[in-house]
């Protein structure tokens, strides 16, 4: 068998176009805010649809099953199937790929990182969102293939992460693969979520940016690394 994990419905309908063989798991989640505790994962999904209930007004029941048990088909994979991570640069898509190598590492499966190919400096953050399907199928043919060490460094990125450890973060942005490009500084941002992003809006708005369609703009150039959505930088909005 062979998966493709897509991050986020908005690019399944160009990568069909591509005739990639394989199934498409689409992870729907954003793992770089909220609740990211739990003792087991049964445990954390719970949690995790408490958090999009009470933030993003998501449904319990639809969450389990277009979220949590799309993702647990990565879980127990056997030495026949191969995964196929199409995961950006930047950390909101970095944190969902570590905690899908998280689920992945104690199968058997072979694991390749496919990411956006040909992007300008400026233009690094954005990922597959300009992207045809000639382009897809180029990004696929020019994969990389996890080892054991980088399925491992990943897991140990998604705990690091989930439980704030930033002495750990830094650690870990030293390890140096193809597979984790712009490592660095993505460590970076998750070791500074908790302010630097707050930080970034309340300068915005002293600058004069109040309204969200100027702000918005205005923080992804300052704040591209984070890879926020319009839904996180309005609760940040709210909150400063």
């Amino acid at each position: 068998m062979i998966l493709h994990v897509l991050p986020g419905d908005s690019l399944v309908k160009e990568f069909q176009t591509a005739d990639i063989d394989g199934n498409v798991v689409v992870c729907r989640e954003c793992l770089v805010v909220g609740d990211v505790s739990g003792n087991t994962l049964a445990e954390f999904w719970d949690r995790r649809a408490n958090f999009v209930a009470i933030d993003y007004a998501g449904d319990p029941i639809e969450y389990q099953e277009n979220v949590a048990y799309e993702l647990e088909r990565l879980i127990g994979l056997s030495a026949d199937d191969e995964v196929n991570l199409w995961f950006e640069y930047e950390l909101f898509c970095q944190v969902n790929m570590w905690f899908c190598l998280d689920l992945i590492k104690d199968g058997q499966a072979s694991v390749f990182r496919v990411e956006p190919m040909n992007a300008s400096p400026d233009d690094v953050w954005k990922g597959f969102g300009s992207l045809g399907a000639d382009d897809l199928a180029n990004c696929f043919e020019a994969r990389t293939k996890f080892s054991a060490e980088d399925i491992e460094t990943g897991s140990r990125l998604w705990h690091a992460f989930r439980n704030r450890d930033a002495e750990e973060l830094k650690r870990l942005s030293e390890f140096r693969s193809p597979c984790f490009p712009f490592l660095k500084e993505v460590c970076e941002a998750a070791a500074e979520i908790e302010s630097k992003p707050s930080e970034i809006v309340r300068e915005l708005k002293v600058l004069g940016y109040k309204d969200f369609d100027k702000l918005f703009p205005e923080f992804q150039k300052r704040a591209g690394v984070y890879g926020f959505g319009d839904l996180q930088v309005e609760r940040l909005m709210e909150a400063v």
